[in-house]
């Protein structure tokens, strides 16, 4: 796992990024945390989104995708579904549903420049150390990159 500081938007309209990934809820929210900021920058994310059946558990593992174009480049936008609800106390983050999520994009973006936040350590309460595990594990072979944010 690479680690870079920045801003995981920016690096991807800059092409430095040809996916990234960002842990979502069940219930088409995209409300908070880097999640929100995605819905204003990609809208097309948060419409792929809301393709998506709201508060449907089975999503859990599974992930929408959107491809944005901006300034002549090509951005795979992944809406993870690593929790099945925005609110609650304790932990929100499903660990077996990162490790799904991580499997499909190492599936079907093999060979790209993959980048994500600590998903699910943030607002979702997860241990990051126990998500980096399942990250490291999942995506071993590809060019993948923890973007530790900072402006």
């Amino acid at each position: 796992m690479n680690v870079v500081h920045g801003d995981i938007i920016d690096l991807a309209e800059n092409g430095e990024l040809d996916v990234i990934i960002h842990g979502c809820n069940c219930f088409c929210r995209m409300g908070a945390g880097l999640a929100r900021a995605i819905r204003h920058a990609f809208p097309e994310a948060a419409e792929a989104d809301r393709r998506t059946a709201k508060g449907d558990r089975r999503k859990l593992g599974t992930i929408s995708v959107a491809e944005v174009q901006r300034a002549g480049r090509v951005v795979t936008v992944v809406n993870g579904y690593t929790q099945f609800h925005w609110a609650g106390s304790g932990r929100l983050v499903e660990y077996e549903a990162v490790r799904s999520v991580m499997r499909e994009v190492k599936a079907r973006f093999p060979g790209k420049r993959i980048g994500y936040p600590r998903i699910g350590a943030g607002l979702a309460r997860g241990n990051w150390e126990v998500i980096a595990r399942v990250i490291a594990a999942e995506l071993a072979g590809e060019d993948h990159t923890l973007v530790e944010y900072s402006r």
